[in-house]
This record gives structure tokens, sequence and C-alpha cells, in this order.
């Protein structure tokens, strides 16, 4: 006997693990959000910032903002920072919030809500979400021209070419991931690419990490995906027609993930069970 426990433990664990997460909503934000793209989630002051387009997502219209919200879906500043153009994916480094706003990424100080920076990205179309990595330096892909571009010392250079329909990016180990399309890739240091998973039903959008090696991901037509670390699919959420399912923030403490319907003018809070 005891030469089969440990198989049957494995098999076990395997079953186990294959399970598809479960999405449970908690709320729904829908008072003074003008298009939101992007939600990310400063634990320290428990808030969630909101990027919202408020017109047209490829149009330099002035119309844009950032709002913030409280942990339970109410609002704490909806014009938290005003005059953007079409502002779309962030991410936080060190007191800081970079935003992608069409051709430009702006740093933004966390503490006196003003922009300090703003680089412009040479020949950009539609910068559209940003990664960061372990020292520093902001990544920022261009959906339209399939780029990722890096921006170091205030200035910006090509990172990756070729990468279709790049839009969700997001550092995990210190590796790139991009949604491009249909698919979830990853690029090591030296830019050697893998595909994770493949076959995602439209466009990939939003892109978290579970912390597990597994993965959250959205189709900006309606589509939230549970995609585990071999690749396995699992589709958690089809609202598609009903509304768009943007660029995702997931608070791993909590366990708690953070979409931004886009044309539904809300964010919806879903509790992830395991």
């Amino acid at each position: 006997m005891k030469f089969f426990l440990p198989i049957i433990c494995f098999i076990l664990s395997t079953q186990i693990y294959a399970q598809p997460i479960k999405l449970n909503k908690q709320w729904e934000a829908k008072e003074q959000l003008s298009v939101p793209e992007s939600v990310v989630y400063l634990a320290r002051k428990k808030e969630l910032y909101v990027s919202l387009i408020d017109g047209e997502g490829n149009v330099k219209d002035a119309k844009g903002g950032i709002a913030i919200l409280n942990l339970d879906g109410s609002i704490k500043n909806p014009t938290w920072i005003t005059g953007l153009n079409a502002p779309k994916g962030m991410a936080m480094y060190k007191g800081k919030l970079y935003v992608a706003d069409l051709d430009v990424v702006h740093a933004i100080d966390l503490g006196t809500a003003k922009i300090i920076e703003t680089v412009k990205v040479p020949d950009a179309v539609f910068l559209n979400d940003i990664a960061i990595d372990k020292k520093g330096m902001v990544y920022v892909s261009d959906t339209r021209t399939n780029k990722i571009h890096q921006i170091t010392n205030g200035k910006s250079n090509v990172y990756l070419n070729e990468v279709t329909s790049a839009n969700g990016i997001k550092f995990i180990n210190n590796e790139l991931h991009v949604l491009s399309g249909s698919q979830l890739l990853k690029f090591d240091k030296h830019k050697n690419k893998k595909v994770i998973a493949e076959g995602l039903e439209k466009s990939g959008d939003g892109l978290e990490s579970l912390g597990n090696g597994d993965f959250i991901v959205t189709c900006w037509a309606g589509i939230i995906y549970h995609i585990q670390k071999n690749g396995t699919k699992h589709k958690l959420l089809d609202v598609q027609g009903k509304m768009n399912t943007a660029d995702i923030c997931y608070d791993g403490t909590n366990k708690m993930l953070y979409v931004p319907t886009f044309n539904a003018n809300s964010v919806i809070a879903y509790k992830v069970q395991f």
C-alpha cells in the first residue's frame, strides 16, 4: 500500500487544481463613470483608481480623466485628474501613477495629483496598457501598431515589434506577459517568446496574475477567462452584447477582481473563489 498512496494523492490534487475558479459579484459602481477603461488598486489608501475615456477612444478631446472609488464602490473623487484625452492602461510605481494616453505616457504624483512628467512615444497611435519591471522601467503596448515600447529616463524606444494587437501587459516573475490577439504570450529577458495559451474567443484586453501561476484575462468584447499555467482555459463570464470587460485589476490579498465595463459606464467588483 505504501507504494500507491503518493500516486493517489497526486491524482486527487491534480483534479482539485483543474477546477475553474468562480466569480461572485459584490457590487457595481454606476455613478459618474464615463467610459471606464482601466482600474488599479492602491492598498495603503484602500482606493481604486479608474481611467475614464469620457468620449471616443482614439480622439484628443481633453475630456478624459481619472476617478477614485472607495472599496465599497462609492465615489471618493470623480475628478481626481481631468484634461486627459483617452486614458487607458495604468500602473503604479514608487508613489507615481503611470497612464497611457493615446500617444503619450503621463506620470502622476499620487500625493499631489499633479502630472509631473509626460513622455511622447514616437509614431504611437493607440497606447493601451502599461507594465513596470522591478527596475522601474515602463513598458506600454500600442495595439494599432503591434508594438511594445520601453520608457527609460524620459525617452521611449521600441522594445518589441510585430506583437499582433498587443494589449494587456504584465511583468510576472520579471518576465513580460502579453495579450496578443487571441493568444497569451510570455517574453523572457532575452525577448524569447513562448505561447502560454491560445484560442481566446475574441481579442484579449486585461491581464492579471492569480499568484499561483494562473491568470485571469478579459476579452474587451465581454468575456472573462481563467487560464491555468498549463494553458487550459475556463470561461468564467460571457456578457457579450451587454457590456464590455476591459482592463481589470486583481487584489490578491482580498481575492477581489475589479472589472471596468467600458460601454456600460460602471465598475463591477467580484469575489474570486478558488
